[in-house]
């Protein structure tokens, strides 16, 4: 069913829908995973060219995945006022959010083995700085900003609305932008980096999945509050809200997972 047949169902009372773009998504994120391994494994057998082709393919399908997904979301807040349609799409989410869980379960098993056979690792960074704390502490507060911003909508309160998502838009960037000041200390400043070991290695996987993730959110966050400028939210059409709000929540989550995980732990022995 396509988007336009989405919007006349609803108009119709007619609920059921099927998207394509999940799947497309879905592997859209198995090639670019497939495509990294690959070369970061290296093998005789396959051509150097085979994995970036992979990667960039993979890149695409992802994201166009994500935006097709998205944009049926912005229609869902139009076609159906009742808010019908809002379960489907956010039910949605949360399926993908499952996939994404054993993604980020694989990268913790891997650094578990690390633990268990090859601890303490021979370089070892101060991981436990105040960036680290900072850059917590502004996921946290965007978490905070997003719900207040919601229940400003629902209130009818826009000016608070637009205020909560101008602000978590900030965050989320700042974050980054955090992020990769660290990632200049560690490299340029420590020298540590992807190669340093298998410590590293889970590292910078880890923390730069993650941060795929929150620079994904960014983007959905910027074309929610690009429309919430043009007004068209209402506290009975935020399908696309709570949607990407499920998103950044989970990415929040699994950070304060991370930090405790890795950056504490390592600290901590």
């Amino acid at each position: 069913m396509g988007t336009s047949d989405a919007a006349v169902g609803s108009a119709t009372g007619e609920h059921e829908h099927t998207s394509r773009w999940p799947l497309v998504t879905a592997g859209g994120a198995a090639g670019l995973y497939a495509g990294a391994g690959l070369f970061l494994v290296g093998s005789a057998l396959v051509p150097t060219a085979i994995p970036l082709v992979l990667v960039g393919l993979g890149v695409l399908g992802f994201l166009g995945g994500i935006a097709g997904w998205t944009y049926e979301a912005f229609i869902a807040d139009w076609a159906d006022s009742t808010g019908d349609s809002a379960s489907t799409y956010v039910s949605g989410m949360a399926l993908f959010l499952v996939s994404d869980v054993a993604t980020f379960l694989a990268g913790f098993v891997y650094y578990g083995f690390i633990r268990v056979g090859t601890w303490p690792p021979t370089e070892l960074p101060s991981l436990l700085g105040s960036l680290v704390l900072v850059n917590t502490l502004l996921l946290v507060v965007s978490s905070v900003t997003l719900h207040y911003g919601h229940h400003a909508l629902e209130a009818g309160n826009r000016r608070g609305f637009l205020g909560g998502m101008a602000a978590t838009v900030a965050l989320g960037v700042v974050f980054l932008g955090g992020q990769a000041l660290e990632y200049y200390e560690f490299v340029a400043e420590e020298g540590f980096t992807l190669t340093s070991g298998a410590f590293a290695s889970a590292f910078f996987g880890l923390t730069g999945l993650h941060g795929l993730h929150v620079s994904l959110g960014v983007v959905l966050l910027c074309l929610v509050f690009g429309r919430a400028l043009r007004g068209q939210f209402t506290a009975e059409r935020d399908t696309s809200i709570r949607t990407v709000a499920l998103y950044w929540h989970f990415v929040d989550a699994v950070w304060i997972l991370l930090v405790l995980v890795v950056y504490v732990g390592a600290e901590l022995g």
